[in-house]
């Protein structure tokens, strides 16, 4: 792991994330797959300046997935590991928040 800004890919926004998000003050995030609740704690604090009570780290399973044009090629996507990162209560990254 080079630097705190390589371990946070992107975040994830689904249904279920909308609702951890505004219910249980949780985020969630794509991270790289050599990433530790460490990192992805100490990565989360220093970038969006928050106090950061939990990390639960999963991997992804890989899915199988059909081509629209033709039905019969298979094509499997790969998995990723995902970060659920639970903040205080009185803090927020308006980042997911949308427009103010």
């Amino acid at each position: 792991m080079s630097t705190i800004y390589d371990v946070l890919r992107k975040p994830l926004v689904t249904e279920k994330s909308n609702y951890q998000l505004n219910k249980l003050h949780q985020y969630v995030f794509e991270v790289t797959p050599d990433a530790t609740r460490t990192l992805v704690k100490d990565a989360v604090e220093q970038l969006f300046d928050v106090t950061v009570v939990r990390v639960n780290i999963l991997n992804a399973p890989a899915k199988r997935t059909r081509r629209a044009r033709s039905r019969r090629m298979a094509v499997r996507e790969s998995g990723y590991k995902k970060a659920i990162v639970t903040l205080a209560p009185d803090n927020r990254i308006p980042f997911f928040e949308g427009v103010e």
